[in-house]
């Protein structure tokens, strides 16, 4: 590279320069905190957004409940993208939700899954008997205390009069992209996750959808952090809404709540 040497008498109309050129857009980076469920959609995402907006984008992924009590210690999240309403709600209680930026954003379907590729479908109905397929085996899920994969998976099962016998057989991971992984690694025959995951992984087959009345519905909300106000926030929340954003969602399976 060459560097000139301004003259002394071309200073002052540098300096005019300075002081009159137009502002430029700052380029931010921005964090989210998004629901391991959507790890394959938030990565052609952060593609997606980066190349219209300039902007940074850094994705946090993990169960909604370890995001959101983080984000309540203090985290530096600019936008929440989590699995269910309760965990949002949480954090609209305590004050830490941006005013009039919430939405509901996306749905999904909660489905069984086997390791096994020939494994025939299962009617999951109140008489199936879920604790006899298992046997000696284990039935991998998300926490089913805290993580809303696992939530909806148990809520799924108690509706159905199979939770008593099948509880003391799960499994349980961190998120739900744990729970997908031991099913496809052959740890547990049978587990309990999104459709959005199971579609992902070829080393998993769906053999039954659980009905949508044996668990609350399956929403994804999203919200702005407060005191995370500001372009890069804002810019952010736009695209999840933008056409771009609903086309990647739907292109990972996940039903797209119109405005």
């Amino acid at each position: 590279m060459r560097f000139v040497t301004l003259r002394s008498c071309t200073l002052p109309l540098a300096l005019g320069f300075a002081v009159f050129a137009p502002s430029v857009a700052r380029a931010e980076v921005v964090t989210v905190f998004a629901a391991a469920s959507l790890t394959t959609a938030m990565a052609e995402i952060e593609t997606g957004f980066e190349a219209l907006t300039g902007h940074d984008l850094a994705v946090s992924l993990a169960g909604s409940s370890a995001l959101a009590r983080q984000i309540q210690q203090g985290a530096p999240a600019d936008v929440f993208l989590s699995a269910n309403p309760g965990w949002m709600d949480t954090l609209e209680i305590d004050g830490l939700i941006a005013q009039g930026t919430r939405r509901d954003l996306l749905r999904n379907t909660l489905v069984l899954i086997a390791h096994d590729a020939q494994h025939p479908p299962v009617e999951i109905v109140p008489d199936m008997d879920l604790a006899a397929m298992l046997g000696d085996d284990r039935l991998a899920m998300a926490l089913v205390e805290a993580v809303p994969a696992g939530i909806y998976g148990k809520a799924a099962l108690e509706s159905l009069g199979q939770w008593e016998a099948t509880a003391p057989r799960v499994a349980q991971s961190n998120n739900v992209r744990g729970a997908l992984a031991l099913v496809a690694l052959g740890e547990a025959p049978y587990g309990i996750v999104y459709a959005t995951d199971a579609a992902v992984e070829d080393a998993v087959s769906v053999i039954g959808t659980f009905p949508a009345e044996t668990h609350p519905p399956i929403v994804y909300p999203m919200a702005g952090i407060a005191g995370h106000e500001g372009a890069a926030q804002s810019a952010l929340l736009d695209y999840l809404q933008g056409a771009e954003a609903r086309a990647a969602f739907a292109r990972q399976g996940f039903a797209v709540i119109a405005d």
